[in-house]
């Protein structure tokens, strides 16, 4: 394969990801840095996937995204949904991860006193 081939499955995948994203309602981003990870982000992360396939809520997308900054509020998580402001979750948990998908991203309604 050479550079050119490369470069050309390259941009058909970000291609891809731009266009799910567009169609996603709803993005949840979590915060899969070494602090992170260290505080239960995989676990934060997996349930919202299961969260969302169990609902076949097709159109939120969860994704991942790297460290914060903000060690002393991991596992973070950001919600983005269309026309309105990101809300930004810390010290997330599984047992949380399930109320956020069920009362902010089913009913639309975010959970204050997880925000930070």
């Amino acid at each position: 394969m050479n550079l050119e081939e490369l470069k050309k499955i390259r941009e058909k995948a970000q291609k891809d990801v731009e266009l799910r994203q567009k169609q996603s309602r709803v993005r949840i981003v979590v915060g899969m840095g070494t602090s992170g990870i260290a505080a239960g982000a995989r676990d934060v992360l997996k349930t919202f996937v299961e969260e969302v396939g169990k609902r076949n809520l097709a159109d939120v997308i969860v994704t991942q995204t790297g460290e914060k900054g903000l060690a002393s509020q991991e596992p973070m998580v950001e919600v983005f949904e269309e026309g309105k402001p990101a809300v930004v979750y810390g010290n997330m948990s599984p047992e949380k991860a399930k109320r956020v998908v069920v009362e902010h991203v089913v009913n639309g309604h975010p959970v204050s006193e997880f925000a930070i």
